[in-house]
């Protein structure tokens, strides 16, 4: 169970931290195993034919099996168990090897490049049930400066209010990016050691960023679906910390939203706006 510290974190960082979460060992033995299949070899920089490499993993593991200490974490973030719709887990390894090593460090700010909200397979709404959750377990060790991944720990409010906004909801790359991070103050680096598991909620902004130390950094991005659209009015306040950090960042107790449009996804999982270019009809319907 979440502690009081966590879940007051949560609120108002939109991101916590499982330390040691899984395995230090396993992970290093099994990103080498996968980098290695495509011939790189993550403690010899002569083999990386390229900056950024995404590598699918032979092996499926769920994050009750490999990380069960997040898995729980995650679901009591959700508002439990029983209101998230199937058991997440590895699958991908994004493999930063020297993205940008030949430029300037630039920390973390409001013009850094790539900022971005997750969910590209959707169209947008204050209540999404696309996307409960966003997992980022640390598969590798992750040093200041080496590509660790960079959030806005003050964006959920912003989205949040964007969204609200626009009940007609939002496509996405409909997202006004600068203008949300024009309210936004607190920036930081993701870093730690392979092992770390953060969970970081669905509105959180954050942007890939330089690896100036040429260090292998990997990372997967788990997500999650929930059952059912967010509830932002409960009649007995069981608000899950999902919704009540959006609750909080609207500023009211409660908030009754109905979508203006009906909900869009597609049903390939990739991106939104490529299904919407090649299936017209799709979004005829829609």
């Amino acid at each position: 169970m979440l502690t009081s510290e966590q879940h007051e974190q949560f609120l108002s960082e939109g991101f916590i931290v499982i330390r040691g979460g899984f395995s230090r060992e396993e992970s290093l033995e099994w990103v080498r195993e996968e980098c290695a299949h495509l011939g790189y070899d993550i403690d010899d920089p002569s083999t990386w034919k390229e900056a950024y490499i995404r590598v699918p993993t032979k092996r499926r593991m769920t994050l009750a099996e490999f990380a069960p200490a997040a898995w729980e974490a995650s679901c009591d973030l959700m508002g439990g168990e029983d209101r998230v719709k199937w058991k997440a887990g590895i699958n991908l390894f994004a493999m930063n090897f020297r993205q940008g090593a030949d430029k300037p460090y630039q920390p973390a700010s409001g013009s850094t490049p790539g900022w971005h909200k997750d969910g590209w397979h959707f169209r947008h709404f204050l209540d999404s049930p696309d996307q409960g959750l966003l997992g980022i377990p640390l598969m590798t060790d992750v040093f200041p400066e080496g590509g660790g991944t960079f959030i806005a720990a003050d964006s959920v409010g912003p989205v949040a209010r964007f969204l609200a906004e626009h009940p007609e909801g939002v496509l996405p790359d409909g997202f006004d990016i600068q203008g949300l991070l024009a309210q936004c103050h607190d920036y930081r680096e993701i870093t730690g050691e392979a092992g770390d598991f953060f969970l970081l909620h669905p509105y959180l902004l954050h942007a890939v960023s330089q690896n100036r130390l040429q260090r292998a950094r990997g990372i997967c991005n788990v997500l999650y679906e929930l059952k059912e659209p967010l509830n932002l009015h409960r009649e007995d306040a069981g608000y899950s910390p999902v919704e009540a950090a959006i609750l909080r960042g609207l500023g009211v107790d409660h908030y009754d939203f109905t979508p203006k449009a009906p909900r869009l996804r597609n049903p390939e999982e990739g991106p939104l706006s490529a299904y919407l270019a090649k299936h017209p009809e799709f979004a005829a319907a829609a």
